[in-house]
């Protein structure tokens, strides 16, 4: 089998190359640039707790003790505080226990019920996102990053794909199957004559990037209608993110239209605002960068044209509301990278790779509508907002959840209706991880005995079975690995339809005693059955695969598993 060739070197590009080699699926990643990334602090990223984990599981980056977690949200309403949510430092495990127990927040002097938080966003530079990428690629035999070629035709058959590149390096390349992660102005997608329809300018925001000293320290603000503005058209929003050095980004949402962003409206807006959250009086600053940041709202027809697919924003474009398209182009990787692993070892299954569109264009449309149903409530001056008591309060929390990953705007989205859904049978049980949802970060025993994260044993391209067994946490493997119904449930797992690992965790939420679930390689849960159900785990396990092969592909498949990347050029 051919390469996998990835069109375009950003972080999703970059993060579906690595996914791709943890599954042994070679890949030749097409950077029409110089391999190097301009370093912008005006230009940064922020990344739930999924898509953090999923580039730490995959780079190592980054570190604990970076700094770059954000360690607190505030929002602020003319001066009001209405949410004040406090978080861990360092997103998983204690991170989740300190949200569980010890969010807090407050709306004048009174408790807000419905107040709830998980781990902090994680917000950094786009360019040390694509370092950490570039560097964790360096050594990894499986992926050839081409520079200097820049796509400019695509031919499709049967059995492949051609694609041609022009520049210094310019020739043919082979690929078993193309992805476009090549951005908003996607050749791939302009190829393959797939139309992107949507709106435009949703929001428009003036960026700057200063060193300086807020008054709070690590803590990202959302201040709505600030009273003290003074200078241009009113900001009806305003952010504040920490990034390391005492570097801040802040962000004002401009007013519809198209006005120029001038150096002087710049500084005046900077000095205003600091000088708002100062008492007064502007304190020292040093400007570093400035940008401006266009919000379109978009959505490819097609994800998928036989062998080529669209990934991040070659895909959609978001970001109203404080949602981030690079989470979901993330999560797209993520999605992909494992059936196309499945197919490329082990031949064609088109139900798994239809799915990818199915699942991943449905949720991200669902965010679109969510964002653009909210817009009118949340910058309009009239209407809904205007006539109902206490709204006010409602649409913070709305824009609020927006930010911080919560709720329809935020939240990483289950795959509910999912085609790789098994049948309802008579076994299921509800756990408090509903079916296409991605599953809670438990600590488990691994077949070798050793304790590790859930989230550890995803990305390998092998099903999860995961039996709740209370007790089993005090005791040595050998002394439980053989007893009740481990023997029989290992033998379930050895003949499902594909590898999968069988794993053992005390407790799960929700779940009791000797509940299986059964999990996919990318964290979401297929189903959970009470007991061990051997046929029922099967079929889960077939469907959540996309059925069963045919039966010509699985005798062409895998042939050249062991092809690497460097060999795909031709002349």
């Amino acid at each position: 089998m051919d390469p996998v060739i990835i069109v375009g070197a950003g972080p999703v590009g970059l993060t579906l190359a690595l996914a791709l080699a943890r599954q042994e699926v070679p890949s030749v990643v097409l950077d029409e640039g110089p391999g190097k990334d301009e370093q912008r602090l005006a230009r940064t990223v922020v990344l739930r707790e999924d898509t953090a984990a999923l580039l730490t599981r995959l780079t190592g980056f980054p570190p604990t003790d970076a700094g770059l977690v954000w360690s607190g949200w505030r929002s602020v309403r003319r001066r009001q505080v209405i949410r004040n949510v406090r978080f861990d430092d360092v997103p998983g495990e204690a991170a989740s226990e300190g949200a569980s127990g010890g969010a807090r927040a407050a709306n004048a002097a009174e408790d807000d019920p419905d107040a709830s938080a998980g781990p902090a966003p994680l917000h950094i530079a786009q360019h040390v996102l694509t370092g950490a990428l570039r560097a964790a690629l360096a050594n990894e035999r499986l992926v050839k990053v081409a520079v200097e070629n820049r796509l400019d035709a695509i031919e499709q058959e049967a059995s492949g794909v051609t694609a041609h590149t022009r520049g210094p390096k310019g020739t043919w390349w082979r690929g078993s199957y193309l992805i476009g992660c090549d951005g908003p102005r996607s050749t791939v997608r302009k190829l393959q004559d797939i139309r992107f329809p949507g709106r435009t300018a949703v929001e428009r925001h003036a960026v700057a990037a200063l060193r300086t000293e807020l008054p709070w320290p690590a803590e990202a603000l959302l201040h709505r209608a600030p009273l003290w503005r003074t200078s241009g058209p009113s900001a009806e929003e305003i952010t504040a993110r920490p990034l390391p050095d005492g570097v801040w980004r802040l962000d004002w949402l401009l007013p519809p239209g198209k006005d120029l962003v001038t150096p002087d409206l710049l500084v005046a807006r900077i000095r205003e605002t600091l000088a708002g959250w100062s008492s007064g009086s502007t304190p020292p600053y040093d400007l570093l960068d400035t940008g401006v940041h266009t919000v379109h709202h978009r959505l490819a027809r097609r994800w998928r044209a036989g062998r080529v697919f669209l990934a991040g924003d070659a895909a959609h474009l978001l970001g109203a509301l404080g949602t981030h398209g690079l989470d979901e182009g993330l999560r797209d990787a993520d999605n992909l990278a494992w059936k196309l692993a499945l197919a490329w070892h082990h031949g064609p299954h088109e139900g798994l790779l239809d799915s990818y569109q199915a699942e991943r264009r449905g949720l991200v449309a669902a965010r679109l509508r969510a964002a653009d149903q909210a817009l009118p409530l949340l910058r309009g001056s009239k209407g809904l907002r205007s006539y109902v008591p206490g709204s006010s309060r409602g649409h913070d929390t709305l824009l609020t959840d927006g930010h911080l990953g919560r709720g329809p705007l935020g939240a990483p989205g289950a795959y509910a209706d999912s085609p790789l859904a098994p049948p309802p049978t008579e076994s299921e049980t509800a756990v408090d991880t509903p079916p296409g949802s991605p599953v809670v970060d438990v600590r488990v025993t691994a077949e070798d005995g050793t304790f590790v994260r859930l989230r550890d044993r995803l990305g390998r391209g092998a099903l999860l079975v995961l039996l709740i067994a209370p007790g089993t946490g005090v005791w040595e493997r050998k002394h439980w690995v053989s007893a009740g119904i481990m023997p029989r449930l290992a033998a379930a797992v050895t003949a499902l339809p594909r590898p999968a690992e069988l794993l053992v965790a005390e407790s799960y939420p929700g779940a009791a005693a000797h509940t299986v679930l059964l999990i996919r390689p990318d964290g979401h849960l297929v189903t959970a059955l009470s007991g061990v159900r051997p046929a029922d785990l099967y079929a889960a396990a077939e469907a959540a695969l996309g059925g069963p092969p045919r039966p010509e592909a699985a005798a062409g498949a895998g042939a050249g598993a062991g092809t690497g990347p460097g060999a795909t050029a031709g002349t």
